[in-house]
């Protein structure tokens, strides 16, 4: 494993199989989130996604790409393998927080390993170049998202090098504080779960059963926050 595949899978869980475009397999899990914009949003719109998980949530700095076509990216480093569902939650978050007036046909959340996209650097077309980019030179590929030569892999190594993972507890602690539960997926809903867990039904089954999803570790994050909500709301009509 070269310094390159060995940052790729540290980060992101890629491995050897990045240079072969391939995607990393989702039985355990996804490590790595993307979130690219495509024209007329670019750098002056991503790098507030840049700038604020640093300081509003307390994240490393997700790495920055260009896709190589018509796109900037931010690739963001997960410790701990999370599923599709939460890994969504988490950017349709961030895109509620920081993008509100940003198009959804120039935004792209891919938190699903099938969709990856292959890890840069790739040659996309004849002299365009996917690469993994420095901040203070995002804003020169606004227009251009793209390289005309090959970087090289220590280059590209080297930048990754300097980045971290997301730790389990800060992505959880993200998932909250982003204010996404109301936007949960079908199959994390508490409407999906046992008639006994929705509002309507009342009285202590009820209680019981939302206190019993919100401290179960078992139970998906954003599962046991919703049930916490809906807790609350419980007390506040008893």
């Amino acid at each position: 494993m070269n310094p390159l595949q060995f940052e790729l899978d540290r980060l992101y869980g890629l491995g050897a199989s990045a240079a072969h475009g391939a995607a990393p397999a989702a039985a355990q899990g996804v490590r790595a989130l993307v979130l690219e914009l495509r024209p007329p949003a670019g750098w002056a719109q991503l790098s507030s996604v840049w700038t604020g998980v640093q300081s509003d949530l307390g994240f490393p700095p997700p790495a920055i790409a260009v896709s190589g076509v018509d796109a900037l990216q931010l690739w963001f480093s997960l410790a701990s393998p999370t599923s599709p569902s939460a890994g969504e939650l988490f950017l349709q978050g961030l895109r509620a927080r920081y993008l509100p007036h940003v198009g959804s046909t120039h935004v792209r959340l891919i938190a699903d390993a099938a969709q990856l996209p292959s890890a840069p650097p790739l040659e996309t077309s004849p002299d365009r170049w996917s690469a993994f980019v420095a901040p203070d030179l995002a804003s020169v590929f606004a227009d251009t998202p793209w390289l005309d030569l090959p970087p090289t892999g220590e280059g590209q190594a080297t930048l990754l090098r300097a980045l971290e993972p997301i730790r389990q507890v800060a992505f959880e602690a993200a998932l909250s504080q982003l204010s996404v539960i109301e936007e949960v997926p079908a199959d994390l809903k508490l409407s999906g779960l046992p008639k006994v867990a929705t509002s309507e039904q009342g009285g202590a089954d009820a209680e019981r059963f939302l206190r019993g999803v919100m401290n179960d570790e078992s139970v998906p994050m954003a599962l046991r926050i919703e049930a916490a909500k809906g807790l609350l709301g419980h007390s506040k009509r008893s």
